[in-house]
């Protein structure tokens, strides 16, 4: 709840300067400007003496709130699903206000509000939207790393979905690691699909790399060996499926060939969670998500990873801040050291 003051009222309606009132009451001029101010809330003592001294009851110089005041629900678009009573971030996206369920991994996360059903959020007190904040679709682990610099929420999912939600003006931002089999080249043929030329602007995050993830001493070398294990996998349109959907065709096997082909998570972090904890003996995933959970890697393929911005979004300042991050060497040494990326291609920007 929030305290209230009427010293000031109170104070001048008695005639009495705030010097004179700090001297009889046995505290710094400062000090009661910063009551007044709603700045500094007295303790018992000093709020006691300031009221005999204005010969008025405590109460009519510190009022309560009878009630938390909350914001009415506001109508939002939810992006990714959330129960009622989960905290998530809002971003305004063009004309639209989305809400994405605010990261958590075993604490309460920072957050705008609580949802309350599939189309209203109920805001937090003191809290506004944010039209600043990017939203930045994809599943790289490493965009973790642009914080605190940059004020933006993310949601994880597959690439094609990041792209999907960019077409449709809902993301700011799409990361996206998608190999064109034809080409042999990333991302480009998946974007032009989508965007007409000129439309976006792809800039390169990080060259990684990606293969199976497995707990040590699990004797997991090649994608043959998925045969005999369990594995968690990825949602269709996601890099990592594509991965391994195309390294069993080359091998001559397919899903049903693997026990959890059908068990899917959403992200990198979460799938090698998931063998951590023993859910599953393999995943396809990054080395950074390997790294996240001191699990084995055995390198299957080195991708790059852009981020595509319509050319609509390009001028905004946080977009522009974005971009101006990726060619800070400190954010560099950040993606390397903690993430093990290539960062020789970070900020590059690419002809699509």
């Amino acid at each position: 709840m929030d305290t209230h003051t009427h010293l000031h009222r109170i104070r001048e309606s008695r005639g009495i300067s705030a010097a004179a009132l700090a001297k009889l009451a046995g505290v710094t001029r400062q000090t009661i400007y910063a009551i007044e101010a709603g700045d500094y809330v007295p303790n018992t003592t000093v709020a006691l003496q300031l009221a005999r001294l204005l010969e008025v009851r405590v109460e009519e110089l510190f009022s309560l709130d009878a009630e938390p005041r909350l914001a009415k629900p506001m109508a939002v678009e939810f992006l990714t699903p959330a129960r009622a009573g989960q905290p998530v971030q809002l971003c305004r996206v063009g004309q639209k206000l989305v809400a994405v369920s605010a990261p958590s991994d075993l604490i309460l996360p920072p957050a705008d509000g609580v949802a309350m059903d599939a189309g209203h959020v109920e805001i937090l007190p003191g809290e506004e939207e944010h039209p600043k904040r990017l939203l930045i679709a994809g599943c790289d682990p490493g965009i973790s790393l642009l914080a605190p610099q940059l004020d933006f929420a993310a949601a994880s999912v597959s690439s094609r979905q990041a792209l999907e939600w960019l077409k449709q003006g809902c993301v700011h931002v799409a990361g996206t690691h998608l190999r064109d089999a034809a080409s042999d080249e990333y991302n480009v043929g998946a974007i032009r699909k989508l965007f007409p030329r000129g439309s976006v602007k792809v800039v390169t995050f990080a060259i990684w790399e990606q293969g199976l993830v497995m707990r040590p001493g699990t004797h997991v070398r090649e994608i043959a060996d998925l045969a005999r294990v369990r594995i968690v996998n990825r949602e269709p349109g996601a890099g990592s499926r594509e991965l391994l959907d195309q390294r069993l065709k080359a091998a001559g096997m397919t899903g049903v060939n693997i026990a959890g082909y059908d068990r899917i998570v959403s992200g990198h972090l979460p799938a090698a969670q998931a063998v951590r904890d023993g859910e599953a003996d393999c995943c396809i995933a990054t080395r950074s998500a390997a790294r996240a959970f001191g699990l084995d890697f055995v390198p299957l393929a080195v991708e790059r990873y852009d981020l595509v911005v319509r050319r609509a979004f390009a001028k905004l300042p946080a977009v522009e801040a974005l971009f101006d991050l990726l060619n800070r060497s400190a954010l560099r040494r950040k993606l390397e050291m903690l993430a093990g990326y290539d960062t020789s291609q970070t900020g590059a920007v690419l002809a699509a």
